[in-house]
C-alpha cells in the first residue's frame, strides 16, 4: 500500500464520501473536479472521525494526495508521535476502520465478505474488479488503441460512469456496515490500540537492500548451478517435476508416495549414496528463501522501509495481528554459529566464499533472511519477548498452583513440567536431563486438549519417542495438571449453557453472554471475543458440541464446531494478544518498527537501558492481578533470533 501510493505515477481519479450520513458525493477528479475545500479541511482536523472499510488505504492515499496539493497532513505536529519532523501520513487518532470493527465481531475481513453476511440491501459491486483492471493498470500498446499504455475516461466513457456507480456503491456499503454495526460498539481502548497499529505501520522498519539484491542474486546462481547438477545425475529434461523425480526414484529402487519436505528429510536418513545426494540436491532446490526476499524488495518504499506489515485484527478469533506481505511471523529461524561473517559475506557478494564455508546456499541465505531487517546508522534494535506467555496466561486461569509457583521463582517450565509428569527431579543438562524434552513436547501439544494426534502433528515420533509412549505421556500430563483440564470442560460448560439458555454464565473469570444471535466471550481485559449465530450441535462422537458462523480452513464462511478446550486455546492466545496490547501501549513513546507473535522490536539509541525496557513490557496489567509475567532481551544491528 505505501510503496504503491509513493509511486510517481499514483493518482486518486473518483474520490467517494459522505458527511455525517448524507447522499454519498463522488468527485470526478479525473475529469477536473476538486475536493470540496470543508472535505480536505476535515481529513486533517483531528476533531472530525473519519470512516471508511480498510480505512489504511484511504488514509495513506489522501495522505499522497494532500502532499501533492501542499496541505499539511498534521497541523498540529506534537500530537502525532510520527512528526518530530514533517508527517509523512495523516493522524490515525482520527480514523476508524469499519473493517476492524467487523473483524472484532467475528466477520470477514472483506468487504464484499461482510456485507454478503450482513445481508445488504446494497450489496459491493461485482463489476468493480473489471473495472479496475481497465483503468488503474496499464494496458499493452496494440494498433487498435493508437499505441497508448493506459485507459482514460474518454476512451470508454460508458464504463467511466459504471465506475462513477460502482464507487458510490462502495461508499453505500461501508456506510451500511456501520449502521448494522452501530449496536456493537468496539471499546475505545480497542481503537486506541488500532491508532498505535497504524503509527507502527507508517513507522516501518528498515531493510538492507544491499544484502536483499546480493541474496537475490545469489539464489539466481545456486538455483542453475543445482538445478546443472541434478540434470546430470539424473539425465531428467526437468528434474524440478515431481512426476519425473517420482519416476527417476522409482527406477532406481525407490518408490515413494510424496516428495514433500518431511517425506524428502525422511527418505535420507536411509536412501543408499546415489540417491541420497539426488535428495539432497533437490532439498536444497525446494528451499524459498527467496522469496522473502522479493516480497522485501517490492514492498521497501523510497526510503528504504518496508511499511503496512501487519493487520491489526488479522485472526478475529483471537484478535491477535497477523503479518502482511514479507510475513515476520513465518521467517526461518538462524542456527549458524558465525551469522555476522555469514551475513558480510552474502552482503559483500562473495557466492564462492559463502559456498566454500557453508555448502548449503539457499540454506545460509535462509537464515539470513531475518538480519536484513536493520537498525538505521546509530541506533540499535532492542527485540524483548515474553516468556512462555501462553503457559503462564493459561496456568493462571486455571489456578493451576504448582505452575504459578514455577514461574514465580523463575523455573523452566518443560522441565518442571516433565518432573510433575513422572515425579522426579529435571534439571535441563542435569539430572534426569533427558525426561526434558517428554516435558517439552507434552507442553506443546497438550495444552488445549491434544492427545496422541497432536503429540504426532508436534513431531514427538521424529523427536525419539515411540508409538507406545504417546498415550501414557498425554495421561500423565493431565494428571500433573487437573485444573488446566478442569477448566477445559468449565468452560465447555458455561459456554454452552449460555447459549442453550440464551443467558450470562461466567467460570475462572471468564464470562459468557448470548444475545442477539451472538455468543459473546468477556476477557479480563474486558475485550470480548464473538461468535455469530451460536447453536448446539452434535460432533462426530454423537455428543453435543458448541457451533458457530466464521471463517473456516476453506476461507468460507461456514458453520464451524467448537469445544471446551478450543475455546481454552481461543481465550488464552487472546488474553496473550491483550498483554501483549498493553505492553505496546506501555511503550508507545518508543520507536516500535515490528512485533512478532510475542515478541517486540525498537529502535533506540545505545544508551537506552535494556533492563528498563524489559521491566516496562514484563508489567502486569491492572487486569490480570496475579499473573506472572517476564520479559527477556537483547540488542542487535540487525533482526536474528537469539
Amino acid at each position: 500500500m505505501y510503496r504503491y501510493a509513493e509511486d510517481p505515477s499514483f493518482e486518486i481519479m473518483l474520490f467517494g464520501y459522505s458527511v455525517d450520513g448524507g447522499d454519498v458525493q463522488v468527485v470526478d477528479l479525473a475529469r477536473g473536479e476538486k475536493i470540496p475545500a470543508e472535505v480536505l479541511d476535515a481529513l486533517t482536523d483531528n476533531a472530525v472521525i473519519k470512516t471508511a472499510f480498510n480505512a489504511n488505504f484511504e488514509r495513506v492515499c489522501l495522505s499522497r494526495y494532500l502532499s501533492d496539493l501542499g496541505v499539511s497532513l498534521d497541523p498540529f505536529a506534537d500530537r502525532h508521535p510520527l512528526s518530530r519532523e514533517k508527517a509523512r501520513f495523516l493522524n490515525p487518532r482520527s480514523w476508524h476502520c469499519t473493517m476492524i470493527w467487523s473483524a472484532y465481531l467475528g466477520l470477514p475481513l472483506s468487504l464484499a465478505g461482510a456485507g454478503a453476511v450482513l445481508g445488504l440491501e446494497k450489496q459491493k459491486l461485482e463489476t468493480g474488479r473489471d473495472l479496475i483492471r481497465y483503468f488503474c493498470r496499464p494496458c499493452a500498446p496494440t494498433q487498435s488503441n493508437g499505441q497508448r499504455t493506459r485507459n482514460l475516461p474518454v476512451h470508454a466513457p460508458d464504463r467511466w460512469e459504471e465506475f462513477i456507480v460502482y464507487n458510490r456503491r462502495d461508499v453505500e456499503t461501508e456506510m451500511e456496515i456501520q449502521r448494522r454495526l452501530t449496536n456493537y460498539p468496539v471499546p475505545d481502548e480497542v481503537w486506541d490500540q488500532y491508532c498505535i497499529d497504524q503509527e507502527i505501520n507508517d513507522r516501518g522498519i528498515l531493510i538492507d537492500m544491499t544484502l536483499v539484491e546480493n541474496a537475490i542474486r545469489m539464489d539466481e546462481q545456486s538455483h542453475e548451478e543445482l538445478t546443472e547438477k541434478m540434470k546430470e545425475l539424473t539425465q531428467l529434461d526437468n528434474p524440478s517435476s515431481v512426476a519425473q523425480m517420482k519416476r527417476w526414484l522409482m527406477e532406481n529402487g525407490l518408490e515413494v508416495e510424496s516428495l514433500g519436505k518431511k517425506q524428502v528429510a525422511a527418505l535420507l536418513k536411509d536412501a543408499p549414496s546415489p540417491l541420497r545426494e539426488v535428495l539432497s540436491l533437490r532439498q536444497q532446490l525446494a528451499r524459498s528463501s527467496v522469496k522473502k526476499y522479493l516480497a522485501m524488495q517490492s514492498a521497501a518504499c523510497a526510503d528504504g522501509r518496508a511499511r503496512g506489515m501487519f493487520q491489526f485484527y488479522g485472526a478475529n478469533r483471537t484478535g491477535r495481528f497477523s503479518g502482511r506481505l514479507i510475513q515476520l511471523q513465518n521467517l526461518p529461524q538462524n542456527h549458524l554459529a558465525d551469522l555476522e561473517a555469514a551475513r558480510d559475506l552474502v552482503r559483500s557478494g562473495d557466492y564462492e566464499g559463502v559456498e566454500e564455508l557453508y555448502g548449503d546456499v539457499p540454506d545460509t541465505l535462509s537464515q539470513l533472511i531475518r538480519t536484513a531487517f536493520v537498525a538505521p546508522e546509530g541506533k540499535l534494535f532492542y527485540v524483548s519477548d515474553f516468556s512462555a506467555i501462553e503457559a503462564r496466561v493459561i496456568a493462571w486461569l486455571a489456578g493451576e498452583q504448582w505452575r504459578l509457583d514455577l514461574f514465580k521463582t523463575g523455573g523452566d517450565i518443560y522441565c518442571g513440567s516433565a518432573s510433575q509428569m513422572f515425579g522426579v527431579p529435571v534439571e535441563k543438562h542435569g539430572v534426569n536431563g533427558h525426561l526434558r524434552q517428554k516435558g517439552k513436547i507434552a507442553e506443546l501439544a497438550l495444552g488445549y486438549g491434544g492427545s496422541v494426534g497432536a503429540l504426532k502433528a508436534m513431531g514427538a515420533i521424529e523427536m525419539g519417542l515411540s508409538e507406545d509412549e504417546l498415550l501414557p505421556l498425554v495421561k500423565a500430563w493431565r494428571n500433573a495438571n487437573p485444573r488446566i483440564v478442569r477448566l477445559w470442560w468449565d468452560v465447555d460448560s458455561a459456554a454452552m449453557t449460555a447459549v442453550r439458555e440464551k443467558t450470562s454464565t461466567q467460570t475462572h473469570g471468564i464470562r459468557f453472554t448470548c444475545r442477539s444471535g451472538m455468543l459473546f466471550i468477556t476477557l479480563p481485559s474486558g475485550r470480548n471475543l464473538a461468535y455469530v449465530k451460536p447453536a448446539i450441535g452434535e460432533n462426530q462422537f454423537g455428543s453435543p458440541s458448541l457451533t458457530y458462523l466464521g471463517v473456516g480452513g476453506t476461507k468460507k464462511w461456514e458453520r464451524l464446531e467448537s469445544y471446551g478446550p478450543k475455546l481454552c486455546e481461543n481465550v488464552t492466545q487472546a488474553i496473550a494478544r491483550d498483554i501483549l496490547c498493553h505492553a505496546i501501549t506501555t511503550l508507545r513513546c518508543c520507536s516500535i518498527v515490528a512485533h512478532v507473535h510475542d515478541e517486540l522490536i525498537i529502535e533506540a539509541d545505545p544508551s537506552v537501558s535494556l533492563e528498563a525496557l524489559c521491566e516496562q513490557m514484563g508489567r502486569t496489567p491492572p487486569w490480570a492481578d496475579g499473573l506472572i509475567l517476564r520479559a527477556d532481551g537483547y540488542t542487535t544491528p540487525f533482526y536474528k533470533k537469539d
